[in-house]
């Protein structure tokens, strides 16, 4: 049974405590373009497409491009129930205050820590990739040979900083860089359209007989992973203009984008192999299929330069992911679930920078433990921490839909919603949701190559960590009653 959250009066966020310190974040400071920008970087679009859609095509066949068409609508089913629910949401707590006033505090609170939990094994197992492309990337193009620690802990630095500096030198930042990997996708596939691929352009991914097959579950898994981010619109309320219009069209905006990039460009890569080679082009080398491709149909430099732009689509994505956490950070400190130090935020750049320190510092330490035990960057540092996240944010998004349910059963829409939004595309997006997760934790050794012990161990990491924010609540219920009541109920436009 859930416990319907009916705060007498919004809360307020803390007060300046100190010269160093302001209550909140700044006002105004995003347009629609930088949030999309922020939410898609998260994603990485270039990595995901040169690193893990060779992957879905070696396990699903051509009929790969579909997977990724298949998953934006389910997100967009997922998006249409979540923006509905966000003019009644004003917290920049996203996941967590969404699941909080749906399906009760403790569950909210469960989902909170998970939040945290997933959104820092995302931005620290990205760490790996980013130093293992970024020393291989030097080594080959400038002869610079230093191990990837070195880098990792570089763009550890590089990160802090962009985030301590205001949210409009990271959003101007995020833009160049997405802009960036955009393009030079763009251009290898109007290279393939323009010579007719190699054996001429043919629409057969998205024939019947490739897509309905039993061998799909495995990109669909890869293809959900490749969207992750796409829900952080929500976090970046009390920053955006016009709030209730700019973050449910940013969501829109931004699964849209995805949904339609990821098919267009899978595609062309079938298309730059053809339907009858693709699959042993991805068998032979999925590390490089994307850069044989681009070689063949544009140029070595352009080669040269993709791997130049995966670093730095890497350093995009781990920037998006820790502005995310800090935000988070910042949303449970207004309401005392973690100390109010960490919700401090600086006069002069309007960042949460306490939390972006403590971030920061917890990145750098797990990269500096993961390179005195010699582990792999790639195969063991970003895919073993970084699948707790992966899992940890398909089951907040399948709560979230859940929630979204719960709350308009309880609350008469005012906002002229329809019955569609608030109850039908949000139930079946949990329903589905709930089986791609499923799918996800069963074929998790296409994302780990790990035993099924360390398979097994990674997915259990989020009930555990869920239970503890449950767990949580119940004490703080009675040791501390009024933080309690006042979860998920802080008004950031109060």
């Amino acid at each position: 049974m859930t416990e319907p959250l009916v705060p007498t009066a919004p809360q307020q966020p803390p007060q300046a405590t100190g010269p160093d310190a302001s209550p909140q974040l700044r006002r105004g400071a995003l347009g629609l373009t930088d949030i999309v920008f922020f939410v898609v970087a998260a994603a990485a679009p270039l990595t995901v497409m040169a690193g893990i859609a060779p992957l879905a095509i070696l396990f699903g066949g051509i009929g790969a491009p579909a997977a990724y068409l298949a998953v934006g609508v389910l997100l967009c089913l997922f998006a249409a129930g979540f923006t509905a629910m966000t003019p009644y949401i004003r917290n920049a707590g996203a996941f967590y205050s969404y699941i909080a006033r749906g399906l009760g505090r403790p569950a909210g609170l469960g989902a909170a820590l998970l939040a945290v939990f997933s959104y820092n094994a995302l931005q620290i197992g990205t760490f790996g990739a980013f130093g293992f492309f970024a020393a291989g990337t030097a080594n080959d193009l400038l002869g610079i040979d230093l191990p990837w620690p070195v880098y990792a802990l570089a763009g550890v630095a590089v990160v802090w900083f962009l985030g301590f500096r205001s949210i409009h030198l990271g959003a101007k930042v995020l833009a160049a860089l997405l802009i960036a990997e955009t393009a030079i996708l763009v251009l290898l596939a109007g290279a393939v359209l323009v010579q007719g691929g190699a054996s001429g352009l043919s629409p057969d991914s998205f024939a019947p007989s490739h897509v309905f097959t039993s061998q799909m579950s495995a990109p669909l898994g890869l293809a959900v992973a490749a969207f992750i981010g796409f829900e952080a619109t929500a976090i970046y309320r009390e920053e955006a203009r016009d709030p209730d219009r700019t973050v449910p069209r940013a969501t829109y905006l931004a699964v849209g984008f995805l949904g339609l990039f990821y098919t267009f460009v899978v595609w062309i890569i079938v298309q730059a192999f053809g339907d009858d080679q693709a699959v042993g082009a991805a068998a032979r080398n999925p590390a490089e299929m994307f850069f044989t491709a681009m070689t063949r149909y544009v140029g070595g430099w352009a080669t040269d330069l993709q791997r130049v732009l995966i670093v730095t689509s890497l350093l995009a994505s781990l920037l998006a992911f820790h502005n995310a956490i800090t935000r988070y950070v910042y949303a449970l400190s207004t309401e005392r679930t973690l100390p109010a130090v960490l919700g401090r935020v600086h006069p002069r750049h309007g960042s949460p920078w306490i939390a972006g320190i403590a971030q920061s510092l917890l990145a750098a330490a797990v990269v500096t433990v993961f390179a005195a035990i010699g582990a792999d960057p790639y195969n063991q540092f970003l895919l073993w921490v970084n699948t707790p996240g992966v899992v940890g944010i398909l089951a907040l998004e399948t709560l979230a839909a859940f929630a979204v349910v719960a709350f308009f059963r309880r609350t008469p829409a005012t906002n002229g919603e329809s019955r569609l939004r608030t109850l039908v595309a949000p139930a079946v997006a949990g329903l589905l949701l709930t089986v791609t997760t499923g799918l996800v934790c069963t074929r998790l050794d296409l994302f780990t190559a790990a035993s099924p012990a360390v398979n097994w161990t990674l997915v259990a990491l989020t009930p555990a960590v869920f239970l503890a924010g449950v767990v949580l609540a119940a004490r703080m219920r009675r040791t501390r009653p009024d933080v309690y009541a006042g979860l998920a109920t802080t008004d950031v436009e109060v």
